[in-house]
């Protein structure tokens, strides 16, 4: 909990500034770009929450891995938060910078469940779907596979959620068939 909210003050700090220099894409690019090499990369990421390995190597580490490939506010950002001992946050502070940013930029964000991959049409008619569903203009498409749900989908919009997935259904028929009406309940 203490983390998330400083790794919030962070974000809101980074964004600002990222405005203000009117670099703001870029940065949260560089923001991708590094949770994607933390998720990818195990040891980064162990690395990052050591309390053994010193700070100033930690620095030279992120230096040498993204100097020259981010942006110069960015690795100034980075700088200042391993000077300042709090590069344990970095993930989180990625991941709050993205979602963050999407707020700013009015992007809604979906999530699609299905039992096999979608190909282009059935994204397409599934972000017609949200975009009714949705009062944002853009929205960012999260997919999932889950092999248990036999058929159909479940999509999440915000809070809500719509289950026409077959699993669903078949649950219900067994809730329902588990109820006999002609044997009396005490």
């Amino acid at each position: 909990m203490a983390d998330s909210r400083a790794a919030s003050r962070y974000v809101k700090s980074l964004l600002g500034l990222a405005i203000e220099k009117n670099v703001l894409d870029q940065v949260h690019s560089d923001m991708l770009l590094f949770s994607k090499v933390v998720d990818e990369n195990r040891s980064l990421g162990l690395m990052l929450r050591n309390p053994v390995i010193k700070h100033d190597k930690k620095r030279d580490i992120l230096e040498a891995l993204f100097k020259g490939k981010v942006n110069a506010l960015t690795m100034a950002f980075l700088d200042i938060i391993t000077r300042k001992n709090r590069e344990p946050l970095l993930p989180a502070i990625t991941r709050e910078f993205h979602n963050t940013y999407n707020t700013y930029k009015g992007i809604g964000k979906a999530t699609i469940t299905t039992a096999f991959p979608l190909d282009n049409e059935l994204r397409s008619a599934f972000g017609a779907m949200v975009k009714k569903l949705s009062d944002t203009k853009q929205i960012e498409m999260d997919e999932k596979i889950d092999r248990d749900m036999i058929g159909g989908f479940v999509l999440q919009v915000g809070d809500r959620q719509i289950d026409a997935s077959i699993k669903s259904k078949l649950n219900t028929l067994k809730v329902n068939f588990s109820k006999n009406p002609y044997i009396k309940e005490f």
